[in-house]
């Protein structure tokens, strides 16, 4: 789609997932727009500037992202300088020591000030161990720093950006003059990875873990959930199913008609999420709740006990506004650009298909009430994957709700 302004981006199959040692991922996406064989740091940040250009990386568990929003017409210099990330950015010692070590720190610290992130990492650990479970960060206790340094960061580089491992996706830019540009600057990218990015195929475990923490509580139950759209066991009914348990509203000055809605309003001073996260291979149900620890201790039964509903009967008209709410959460998140192109650009690297969004939503709209019941009653008969971060003592076991672990 042509417009005024473009958004470019590289998305890689980098995420933490295929790191082979820890912070690798982590250490790459900080070196981004540093000093290259043909600019300095200080040049990139200068002509970044004089374009109104918008610079960015991040990295999530399969993918490393990095991107520009700029004015249409700039189109060829940004293409050269993600080229130039990729194929020409300098490893050196000096800025892994002085600013590549500093931000990875921060980044730690920030992990270690968030129970909900905390949480959350702990529960991809417990639910699939390696690969998807390795955390978005290190942890703070985690010797990252007797693996890294800048020359294993830069082999790491030399096979995250190799032609298997990586794409060019683009929203505003016309694709035969993308292409144009592409094929002129990406000339020196290496044909194979220097070494193997290859992770076992994502296997679920589930169990529990418990983390005392003194600045908040959180708590998230999770079960195995569906792929992506474009991963091999695309199951749109958990979309649906995370809808139908919600705990958030859309509705103003209303709780919502969800079931954890509902519940949550018995337990003031508790915030309940549900999500359906999706990765290539796998993917995980998860319900996050946050707030005071005897508020959580309360609300994660009636969780359960939603759940258990659910499998056994589903109101006509809760599901059609759950289904009706997946649909268009599932369109407004594709039609959001930065999620589209790395929606885009993960299916074509790992499944070499394009993410259609049509498609998806189309397929929500064929989801009945009985594959709602059966995913909630399998959910059910499953190991469930359940961490908690806080006051331990307040904070309710797995067993004690029901829940096989």
């Amino acid at each position: 789609m042509s417009g005024p302004t473009t958004t470019l981006a590289l998305v890689a199959k980098g995420g933490t997932r295929y790191q082979t040692l820890p912070g690798l991922t982590e250490g790459l996406e900080k070196y981004a727009f540093r000093a290259t064989e043909k600019r300095s740091a200080l040049r990139i940040i200068r002509e970044a500037e004089l374009l109104g250009a918008d610079l960015a990386s991040y990295h999530s568990r399969e993918n490393l992202v990095v991107g520009a929003k700029f004015l249409r017409d700039d189109l060829p210099y940004f293409v050269e300088l993600l080229a130039e990330v990729a194929t020409q950015t300098k490893y050196l010692p000096h800025v892994y020591h002085e600013e590549i070590i500093p931000l990875i720190q921060m980044a730690q610290k920030k992990l270690l000030a968030s129970t909900k992130q905390m949480a959350l990492n702990s529960v991809h650990g417990v639910a699939f161990h390696r690969g998807l479970g390795i955390p978005l960060h290190p942890s703070s206790s985690t010797p990252y720093t007797k693996y890294l340094d800048a020359d294993v960061i830069e082999d790491f580089a030399a096979s995250v950006y190799s032609k298997p491992n990586f794409t060019i996706v683009s929203n505003g830019a016309e694709h035969a003059e993308l292409t144009k540009w592409v094929n002129e600057f990406f000339t020196d990218v290496p044909s194979q990875p220097r070494s193997s990015l290859e992770s076992p195929h994502s296997k679920y475990y589930g169990g529990e873990e418990r983390i005392a923490h003194g600045a908040g509580n959180t708590m998230v139950i999770a079960f195995p959930g569906s792929t992506s759209a474009t991963g091999g066991d695309y199951k749109p009914e958990f979309a649906v199913l995370a809808a139908l348990l919600g705990g958030q509203t859309t509705i103003k000055w209303s709780p919502g008609f969800s079931l954890l809605a509902k519940a949550g309003s018995k337990y003031p001073g508790v915030d309940i999420d549900t999500k359906s996260l999706i990765y290539s291979d796998a993917g995980l149900l998860t319900v996050m709740l946050h707030g005071s620890a005897k508020a959580i201790s309360g609300a994660a039964s009636d969780v359960v006990k939603a759940i258990q509903g659910i499998a056994s009967q589903v109101g006509k008209e809760d599901f059609q506004k759950a289904k009706a709410l997946a649909k268009f959460k599932e369109l407004e998140h594709g039609q959001d650009v930065a999620a589209g192109l790395e929606l885009t650009g993960a299916g074509l690297v790992h499944s070499d298909k394009a993410y259609q969004l049509d498609e998806t939503a189309k397929s929500i709209d064929k989801v009945t009430e009985e594959q709602v019941k059966k995913a909630a009653a399998e959910m059910l008969k499953s190991r469930a994957s359940v961490s908690s971060v806080g006051d331990l003592f307040v904070l309710p076991y797995a067993e004690d709700l029901g829940l096989k672990v």
